[in-house]
């Protein structure tokens, strides 16, 4: 697993997902990979190497109304369901509590008592 507490992932959150993949790819030539997500829609991968560099995902349905657009970091932390237990105690709002992306990990959405969203995950495990 990835170390606890460190940064992991970071993914665009936008509105306009064309003109966002359109804008990175004229100024730094990023490339973009279609990941099917049901019933979402689909997450955009940036891919670099060993892993990719981000992810990008259009905010659509009414859970993202009056949303601009903006970068969403995630934080890796070791049990996900005892962190966000503690988060709501020390003053955090839960957006999403924990639900699970096969593969990817579990993952849970808050924004901290000073109003900073931020995503936490407890990666999947790999062989």
């Amino acid at each position: 697993m990835a170390d606890h507490g460190h940064f992991y992932w970071n993914e665009l959150m936008t509105n306009d997902l064309e003109q966002a993949k359109a804008f990175y790819h004229d100024v730094l030539g990023w490339e973009f990979e279609a990941m099917p997500m049901q019933p979402e829609g689909t997450y955009w991968l940036v891919p670099g190497e060993p892993n990719p560099v981000c992810g990008m995902y259009e905010m659509t349905g009414t859970d993202f109304e009056g949303m601009s657009d903006h970068w969403l970091a995630y934080i890796t932390v070791d049990d996900i369901d005892a962190r966000v237990k503690l988060a709501k105690e020390a003053g955090a709002t839960i957006m999403q509590g924990p639900f699970d992306v096969p593969e990817i990990g579990r993952i849970a959405m808050l924004r901290e008592p000073g109003g900073a969203m931020i995503g936490w995950m407890t990666p999947a495990q790999s062989d």
